[in-house]
């Protein structure tokens, strides 16, 4: 019985506590608030500012862990290096976690140190630098925090009114406390996916069947599973996700993201750790869903092949409006429809276009994605955050 210590209590930590509680593992979950979802269903919580490098020391040292658990991007990450050196497991590796959590780091590794092909990018740590980055880039570009997540101050310049505007935005959706944003030129691609890839303490690399995910505000909206693609293309896609886990280390799941175009397969970023968009596993679309193999990639339990079952697709409950108390409407229509599931994530607050809960459907491997898919927007809708 392994002692976890889930840093990042959203969620994406919730099912995988649920994956841990079911072979029997200890969870304490970690957040900045309390009764964080996965706080719920966890054995013990702890609420500390994760940027806090003392508080995250005392943590380590009050808890012991076999294993720490990055699942937020809001982490002193530099602290795990030490944890590492004192004996502790950190997941997938200190490296993935510090590189990952800073768009900057990883973006470096992709395109410099592993040659993969990445949207043409700068940096910038002011408004004035974030016009030079423009003018260089040129327009449409989009620009990213180097530290967030589920799009936040993420923005498109599509004119030099924008840039003022991007700027301030990034700074207010920024996790951490790092100013610099990433600038990168628009990509004509004609869909985006998530490559789930595994890697294991001792076996091969395996790979989820592709995830199609549709964007908004820079957060997803809906996914589906499996994505159509050509087989050269995921086969880049593949190689490109084998080389950066490999170059980072460690084992457990990794949400590698990729733009695919017309002019070839391009790296966007990776998260190392359950993505939101594989979601859409919790529809029992694979063998095993992305939280159970990140727990059996880390407990070191071997994973022999993860195999398409069905397909499915996931579409987001979002809150409307601000809320301290917020309740469902429409959650029995869910209930009635065939082939189709709900997760209600429990944050005890609600604020607009927060990510309340998710619906999921499914069919057999002859049906249509498109109408699976479209069956989870609609069923979505019908939910309201009152």
């Amino acid at each position: 019985m392994a002692k976890i210590l889930l840093l990042g209590a959203g969620e994406l930590g919730k099912e995988f506590v649920i994956a841990a509680q079911r072979i029997g593992q200890i969870v304490i979950a970690v957040d900045s608030y309390t009764n964080a979802p996965a706080m719920q269903v966890a054995h013990d919580f702890e609420v500390i500012n994760m940027l806090d490098g003392d508080a995250l020391d005392n943590l380590i040292k009050k808890h012991q862990p076999d294993y720490i658990v990055p699942e937020i991007e809001a982490i002193r990450t530099e602290r795990l290096y030490a944890y590492e050196k004192q004996g502790f497991t950190v997941i997938p590796s200190a490296k993935a976690a510090n590189f990952t959590m800073n768009r900057k780091a990883i973006r470096d590794l992709a395109a410099k140190e592993l040659g993969l092909k990445t949207a043409t990018y700068r940096y910038a740590t002011s408004a004035a630098e974030l016009a030079e980055a423009v003018s260089e880039i040129g327009m449409p570009c989009v620009v990213k925090p180097l530290m967030s997540s589920s799009g936040k101050g993420q923005s498109t310049i599509k004119n030099e009114a924008d840039i003022e505007k991007a700027w301030k935005y990034s700074q207010e959706g920024s996790r951490g406390d790092v100013a610099e944003v990433i600038v990168e030129a628009f990509i004509n691609f004609n869909y985006e996916i998530t490559l789930l890839t595994v890697t294991q303490k001792s076996g091969k690399t395996l790979f989820c069947p592709p995830i199609g995910h549709r964007q908004e505000r820079g957060d997803y909206q809906e996914s589906w599973q499996p994505a159509t693609m050509e087989a050269v293309h995921l086969k880049i896609a593949q190689d490109m996700a084998a080389k950066v886990t490999k170059a980072l280390g460690g084992a457990g799941i990794w949400g590698v993201e990729f733009f695919v175009g017309d002019d070839g397969v391009y790296f966007s970023e990776l998260s190392p750790r359950p993505h939101d968009t594989g979601m859409v596993t919790l529809a029992n679309t694979q063998n095993f869903n992305e939280f159970e193999l990140h727990l059996r990639a880390i407990l070191g339990l071997p994973i022999s092949e993860i195999t398409l079952e069905r397909i499915g697709a996931s579409a987001v409950i979002l809150a409307s409006d601000t809320s301290d108390d917020p309740s469902f409407s429409g959650i029995k229509a869910i209930a009635d429809a065939p082939k189709s599931d709900f997760r209600i994530f429990g944050k005890p607050t609600a604020r607009p276009y927060r990510r309340m809960g998710v619906v999921v459907t499914y069919d057999s491997l002859s049906a249509d994605i498109n109408s699976v898919t479209k069956r989870a927007k609609e069923l979505a809708a019908k939910v309201r955050v009152v």
